[in-house]
């Protein structure tokens, strides 16, 4: 089970037919891990002590997951509609991939 965001649905004509079609791209979320990128030397420590310092004062935006390109479908609303999700930007789903198929379920934390 993999966790992804709707990054984006845009309004496309189908390649093949110029049909209405819509875009949807899927980003797969990961949990943000405190890595020290600046450690092992006293300037590092100096560094990650200013920037520390600046999220906390919200200049810099803490990132608690980061977003990986996972997915990009191009869905005629035909299939749009088959798919049987209504899909919203910025909404996080389940995304599920097992004996050839794809799954998707909106997340619900804590389940």
């Amino acid at each position: 089970m993999t966790r992804v965001r709707v990054q984006r649905i845009s309004s496309v004509p189908d390649p093949l037919t110029g049909m209405p079609s819509k875009q949807i791209e899927l980003v797969e979320l990961r949990e943000r891990g405190q890595v020290n990128q600046f450690a092992g030397t006293e300037e590092g420590r100096v560094i990650q002590g200013i920037i520390s310092q600046f999220q906390s004062m919200g200049f810099v935006p803490q990132v608690r997951e980061m977003g990986f390109a996972k997915i990009v479908m191009v869905l005629t609303e035909t299939e749009y509609d088959m798919l049987g999700v209504r899909l919203d930007v910025n909404e996080t789903y389940e995304l599920e991939i097992r004996n050839g198929s794809l799954s998707l379920r909106k997340y619900t934390e804590g389940t």
